[in-house]
């Protein structure tokens, strides 16, 4: 186990699926996680709870905003590669929250940057999003595309954060892979999302609320496939001036790339919630709202380029998402 990875964010959605991988692999993680109230801090636990379990995790409860500290964990783990998960997440909160965005995406991103650069790390992998693509209607969303019209302030301090991280691996020679990922779901999931309330509203037999009277398109992808493409491009580093495909996005003046994590078949958001409605045997109440502010209508991935790299392309199909949530939601809440 000479392999060590730290993985911020690590009692989050994704964190957690991604640490439990990894350390099934035989690295040693280095889990970093402030457990914010942001949702239930329970939850949260639980999921540290299960990769507590394995002896080559390694839980720090910490702030990425806090620098100092930061670096005493780089001192003494000297970690060989860096998964920057941990970010205030949610569209709708940062219109009421902005600030708590720029503090944990921004400054804690810096932080990081400057971390990996002292102790120059092998690979470093950011989390980023769809949400980026903002107003863009070209579909499917390619890496190659233009992405300077956010729509809501977190996909802002997100598509800040890729460039950012841009300026540091030119400057300083650093490998970095920022990731985009699209409409993840799944087992463990968080409580702010569509899938979590749909599944408690259709059990409890209270309103669900569905935007823009349902006329929604999405890319989920489920979360183990996401955290698959994860863990194999952990070992493709990038480097400087080397094309994989025409419409990568390579960096030709650095060791740095975006690639698109997503499944690369759009569903509608109304099919979505039948599947959900077919697999528990009951009906959705349906409270019918207009479009919310920061979102967007459609996402969409072209995943070429993740396929060109590792020959992997995320392929579960919403039935059996959903299946297994339903499933792990049962058996979580009794």
């Amino acid at each position: 186990m000479n392999r060590k990875i730290i993985v911020t964010g690590s009692a989050g959605f994704i964190g957690f699926h991604l640490s439990e991988l990894l350390l099934k692999e035989e690295y040693l993680v280095i889990g970093i996680d402030s457990i914010t109230d942001y949702y239930d801090t329970e939850l949260k636990k639980a999921r540290i709870n299960k990769l507590n379990e394995f002896k080559n995790f390694i839980d720090i409860r910490e702030d990425i905003t806090k620098f100092d500290s930061l670096q005493e964990i780089f001192e003494k783990h000297k970690p060989d590669y860096v998964i920057h998960l941990a970010a205030q997440a949610g569209v709708r909160y940062s219109i009421e929250n902005p600030r708590e965005y720029l503090d944990s995406n921004i400054v804690g991103t810096f932080n990081i940057l400057e971390l990996i650069k002292i102790y120059r790390i092998k690979h470093t992998l950011i989390a980023s999003t769809s949400s980026v693509y903002g107003t863009n209607e070209d579909m499917p969303f390619k890496e190659s595309h233009k992405t300077d019209s956010q729509i809501s302030f977190y996909a802002a301090t997100k598509k800040s954060c890729e460039i950012l991280s841009h300026s540091y691996s030119h400057m300083y020679n650093l490998p970095i892979t920022n990731f985009r990922f699209f409409t993840v779901y799944g087992p463990w999931g968080r409580p702010d999302m569509a899938l979590f309330k749909f599944v408690k509203g259709i059990y409890d037999q209270t309103p669900i609320n569905v935007f823009n009277k349902g006329d929604m398109k999405r890319d989920f992808t489920y979360i183990s496939d996401l955290v698959y493409a994860v863990f194999l491009l952990i070992n493709y580093i990038p480097e400087q001036n080397k094309k994989i495909c025409k419409d990568d996005t390579i960096s030709s003046v650095a060791p740095w790339r975006v690639i698109n994590i997503g499944n690369s078949k759009i569903e509608r958001l109304s099919d979505f919630i039948k599947e959900i409605e077919n697999y528990l045997n009951r009906k959705a109440l349906k409270n019918y709202l207009p479009m919310q502010k920061g979102d967007v209508k459609e996402t969409y991935a072209d995943s070429k380029l993740l396929f060109e790299i590792t020959g992997f392309k995320p392929k579960t199909k919403i039935k059996d998402g959903i299946k297994k949530f339903c499933d792990w939601y049962k058996e979580y809440y009794g």
